[in-house]
């Protein structure tokens, strides 16, 4: 038995979950590992094992699944933990993820995509938790800065100095455009990451699961990843309709946020190509090169908004098109890249 095993088994006993049938459950990109427990009375729970020696940390989890609670909504209840090593026992929310609902009945698509889009409503009208720190136009233009150092890696020489030009231009237009970070984003707020409990009423009909990363951002934010999707394809019907029924609902300006919509979607985007090209070339993950094309789509449609006129040429010149040959060269050199 491994040191980790024997802390995990250590940690199992004391929380009363020692003798519960185990069994895995899909993961993410990050280091956490998951497993699905059932104790000897059927009752489930969900192991979370964040290694501390892999630069994770409970511990945000924990206090953003606190206030998230708080405000009524359906962050998993915390059962158990270990901060000093990484193991927290949540409430099980069951496995009817956005994804597979939809995809089993698409006639809910509307109803779940509304009900997802009240929960940001719902969380941008309360004041976010102190000590958030700031998604602001520095940071978002360096994590867009990915798709050049990651995504254009082939060309690396011809880039690195566009690069630079490209994160100054960037953080102007999103400091001139996007100035304010008013709200709690979630950050990977999609349909691979919301739980559908329609037993419970309200915002709580949405399972929340992935929030540790959580920021102070602007409203636009995790309703750009709900309805910009690099995982699934979200009608252009649904998403022009959520974001009509959010500036409706919450009195924003339309012209002011669907602005800063397509440019923090052009943001994530390009964040995106950046992530998963280094998910293939140094973690050895080549399928998120297959979301690549969609990604691509979602940008293309961004760059058409007026307010990225300014940056629209530079990247179509300094970026290419994910082809088929690129593509396989991103896989081809999966796991070849060394960490800086």
């Amino acid at each position: 038995m491994t040191e980790r095993n024997a802390l995990l088994t250590a940690f199992l006993d004391a929380s009363g979950w020692g003798n519960a049938a185990r069994a895995p459950l899909a993961g993410d990109a990050s280091n956490r590992r998951y497993e699905r427990l059932t104790s000897a009375e059927g009752l489930p729970a969900v192991l979370m094992d964040a290694p501390p020696e892999k630069d994770e940390d409970v511990r945000p989890f924990m206090a953003i699944a606190s206030y998230l609670a708080s405000l009524g909504l359906s962050a998993p209840q915390i059962l158990a933990s270990d901060t000093a090593h990484g193991f927290l026992l949540l409430e099980d929310l069951g496995d009817d993820l956005f994804a597979r609902v939809v995809k089993a009945a698409p006639a809910q698509e509307t109803e779940l995509y509304t009900a997802a889009t009240e929960v940001l409503l719902h969380l941008h009208a309360s004041p976010p938790p102190e000590q958030l720190a700031r998604y602001d136009a520095t940071v978002m233009a360096e994590m867009a800065a990915l798709a050049y150092r990651w995504y254009g890696a082939q060309d690396t020489q011809r880039l690195a100095k566009k690069s630079a030009a490209f994160k100054d231009r960037f953080e102007a237009l999103l400091a001139s455009e996007c100035p304010d970070q008013t709200v709690l984003i979630q950050r990977d707020y999609h349909a691979e990451n919301l739980l559908w409990l329609p037993a419970r009423s309200g915002p709580a009909r949405v399972g929340l699961l992935d929030f540790q990363d959580a920021m102070l951002g602007h409203p636009a934010y995790d309703l750009v990843s709900l309805l910009q999707d690099a995982r699934r394809d979200v009608p252009r019907a649904t998403e022009q309709a959520m974001l009509a029924h959010y500036i409706s609902a919450s009195g924003q300006d339309r012209e002011g946020f669907t602005a800063a919509y397509a440019l923090l979607g052009a943001q994530r985007n390009l964040r995106i190509l950046g992530v998963f090209a280094r998910l293939s070339l140094l973690a050895g993950k080549p399928h998120y090169i297959d979301l690549i094309p969609r990604v691509w789509g979602y940008l293309m449609r961004d760059l058409a908004h007026p307010v990225l006129a300014p940056l629209r040429a530079q990247l179509l010149a300094d970026l290419p098109a994910p082809s088929d040959a690129l593509l396989r060269e991103l896989k081809v050199k999966c796991a070849t890249a060394q960490t800086p």
